[in-house]
Order: C-alpha cells, then structure tokens, then sequence
C-alpha cells in the first residue's frame, strides 16, 4: 500500500527522493506525486542477464574511475554546454555502455570537448 506522510516530510525539507531508502521504494508517478512502497525482497535470484547487465555498469564506472581529472572536466564541460539534463558521469556511462552511438561525434563538435 502506497504512503504519502514520509513523502510529505521529504518535500518539506526540499528532498525529491527516488529509488529504494532504508526499507522504502520511491518513485513519481504520472501525475509528479511521490509514491512510497515498502521495498519488497526479490522473489528469484537475479537472471543471467541481469548479472550482465550490472557487470557492464560496474565495469563501466571502473572505467570512468581510470579517467585522469582533465578527462572528467572534458565530459563535465560537454554535460553544461548541452541542453540535457545529466552531469559528466550521466554522459560517460551512457556512451561507455553505447560504444555505436554516434552521437558522441555530434556532442564533441557542439560542445568543442574532446571526449575520451
């Protein structure tokens, strides 16, 4: 059963939360109101391809770890100087586990970033 008091409280203190938080599942639904569920335990172990598929974000985030400061900034500078809403990790994860997309080209010469 979803609960709204703790949601209430939250919001009160300028806190948008999402995801699980102690025993709590958070989420917005459709309409922006913030739903909290008690977290419920997985039923099954997870499958091969969710193994993965979190191996391929851990690996991911090794990788952005390696990056030297300079390289950081670079993917920091691209996320400010575009129009979408994510930071330089947000950017780096995305094309580190979309090697294909070609957009990383697109962003470079917008943004006059060289991204590694």
């Amino acid at each position: 059963m979803a609960e709204q008091a703790p949601a209430r409280m939250m919001t009160v203190l300028g806190l948008l939360p999402g995801g699980d938080l102690g025993p709590w599942t958070i989420y917005r639904n459709k309409r922006g109101l913030v739903v909290w569920f008690k977290k419920a335990p997985p039923l099954a172990p997870p499958t091969d391809k969710q193994l993965t598929q979190r191996n391929q974000f851990r690996i991911a985030a090794m990788c952005w770890k390696a990056l030297s400061p300079e390289q950081r900034a670079q993917w920091e500078l691209a996320a400010r100087r575009t129009t979408v809403c994510m930071n330089g990790y947000d950017l780096y994860i995305h094309f580190a586990l979309n090697p294909k997309d070609r957009r990383k080209e697109t962003l470079q010469r917008q943004t006059g970033t060289v991204l590694a």
